[in-house]
């Protein structure tokens, strides 16, 4: 929610909402006022520094597969997010897909190998500022053994028939990045090998079937140059990590990193239509717990300090999940990243872009899709817990509340994000496509006074920014529309200024001699508040 002019929502002058959003309005104007609100005191001084702030979250995100990447569209919006959110890497499937164009065999069944879309992708990424996270993967058609695919863009899933050819053509792939990147710009990359082979849908071999294919894979990366790095295995659900580990360690296949995936429902792993119905975990823990545990099998393990990397990781595992696109998915997320600090090297958001064509392309704005941006660039609040997180300053402070992160920058400025996620409700209910695809009214619960020390003295520029029930909540207005099944241009801008991410509350403010100054925020139930002190 993007509240706090008076504490009262400032986004409740849009001349195209309906009459009964006014009423609405009144409504929670008026419970506001007349709530006895407890009260939340977080403390933070100045002075007391944690250490540097752990940027892990924003190391890498995801996209669908890379010939998306190849779209004006795709390539607009993660320049956004790489500026906004400051995301350094980022991973797809399909480099190896036939719609990517990078193998064939001539009348004779010699290999062809062309890297044209290979590198208009890879250039615009390297152009940008940012670093491909390489999954290599599926199967070219020309050199698989079999014809299982998945999704609507059909990935091959199969064994190569040839894993010789394999090998040569994952070198051939790295000796041309490194030709045509440099050296020393490849080895700052990661290569992963393959996608959750512990899935049938995904991989159509058995889990020796994709240590074989691990192993030809790390060492013809690492033919190329021995620095490198080369990981996996990829897995869904945090599987065959031990087993994994094990392989490597007494086999010639070199691993740098280990990387995973998870997902916060209870069960279940592929569903890109969202067919079978999804509910959050009730576990207090779900994500960050999967990892903790994934750290410590890694430390019992006979390679105990190999960087973890979680290169998937969401709510949920299928773009069809309105948990997505709702408000109530910015606390969730910045609950999950703060508790994972200390036991993950990253873990990439699946996804920064609703550009996303699993199930083919979508044929409603707003469906569920994993993007933080949907495929018209609106952006949704789980936008803004990164963006939110990308401003705070690198100087982290101590602060004992759970659901706060505080933190001072080089110029003296000092910034707090406050969330509000409430423990995961046990009792049953709908799933997630029917809960969430209705609106969802959130009460103010709570003050949250926040008590600086230590701050020095001086004139600042004080601004509040929120995100939460309409505040910076396109989903909700989309439903307020009525949730048309395409957008006019009006409606497409209309949406976007209810998520432009501006300062609801801005003004000058004076710290005095002791250091002290109070700030009292009215928060709601999944609310995130960003409260930054600005120098002049």
């Amino acid at each position: 929610m993007r509240f706090n002019r008076a504490m009262m929502p400032r986004r409740w002058g849009w001349v195209w909402i309906t009459a009964s959003y006014f009423t609405l309005a009144a409504q929670i104007l008026g419970e506001a006022s007349s709530q006895d609100l407890g009260v939340r005191l977080i403390h933070v001084n100045y002075k007391d520094v944690k250490g540097p702030l752990n940027r892990m979250a924003e190391m890498c995100v995801g996209a669908g597969r890379a010939n998306e990447g190849l779209r004006a569209d795709w390539q607009q919006q993660l320049a956004q997010v790489h500026q906004d959110c400051g995301f350094k890497y980022i991973r797809m499937h399909g480099i190896f897909c036939d719609d990517m164009g990078v193998y064939q065999e001539d009348r004779q069944g010699r290999p062809e190998y062309n890297w044209q879309y290979v590198d208009k992708l890879y250039d615009f990424l390297v152009g940008i500022g940012m670093k491909p996270f390489v999954e290599l993967g599926f199967m070219p058609g020309a050199m698989a053994s079999g014809s299982q695919t998945i999704f609507w863009w059909r990935g091959n899933t199969t064994l190569p028939r040839d894993f010789s050819r394999w090998g040569a053509l994952v070198q051939a792939f790295t000796r041309h990045l490194t030709e045509r990147y440099g050296k020393n710009e490849v080895a700052g990359w990661y290569f992963e090998v393959w996608n959750e082979p512990n899935l049938e849908g995904f991989f159509k071999g058995t889990q020796q079937d994709y240590f074989h294919l691990y192993e030809v894979t790390a060492n013809a990366v690492k033919s190329v140059c021995p620095q490198y790095r080369v990981g996996g295995p990829a897995t869904a659900g945090c599987g065959w990590i031990g087993d994994f580990i094990q392989f490597c360690a007494t086999n010639p296949a070199p691993v740098d990193f280990i990387s995973t995936h998870t997902y916060g429902v209870d069960a279940g792993f592929l569903d890109e239509n969202g067919n079978h119905g999804t509910v959050l975990s009730t576990r207090s823990n779900s994500i960050y717990g999967e990892m903790e545990e994934t750290r410590r099998v890694i430390q019992n393990s006979l390679r105990p300090g190999l960087p973890l990397h979680f290169t998937e990781w969401s709510s949920s595992y299928t773009p069809s999940d309105p948990f997505h696109d709702s408000y109530q998915s910015a606390a969730y997320i910045l609950d999950k990243i703060k508790n994972a600090d200390g036991c993950v090297q990253s873990m990439s958001y699946w996804t920064f872009t609703d550009i996303f064509e699993e199930a083919g392309p979508r044929f409603t704005p707003f469906h569920g899709g994993f993007g933080l941006l949907n495929e018209e660039g609106i952006q949704k609040p789980s936008y803004f817990a990164y963006h939110f997180l990308h401003s705070l300053g690198d100087v982290q402070l101590t602060c004992e509340d759970r659901q706060t992160l505080a933190c001072r920058d080089a110029r003296g400025g000092m910034q707090v994000l406050i969330w509000d996620e409430p423990p995961p409700d046990p009792s049953p209910r709908e799933n997630n496509q029917t809960f969430y695809s209705r609106l969802h009214p959130s009460k103010w619960e709570e003050y949250a006074q926040l008590q600086l020390a230590g701050v020095p003295a001086g004139n600042y520029l004080m601004k509040v920014y929120r995100v939460g029930y309409h505040s910076n909540d396109a989903y909700t207005a989309y439903l307020g529309m009525g949730a048309p099944p395409q957008l006019s241009r009006r409606q497409e801008a209309q949406l976007k200024a209810a998520s432009d991410g501006k300062a609801g509350e801005e003004r000058s403010v004076v710290v005095a001699d002791n250091g002290e100054w109070d700030q009292r925020i009215k928060m709601r139930k999944c609310d995130v508040v960003l409260v930054t002190l600005e120098k002049p």
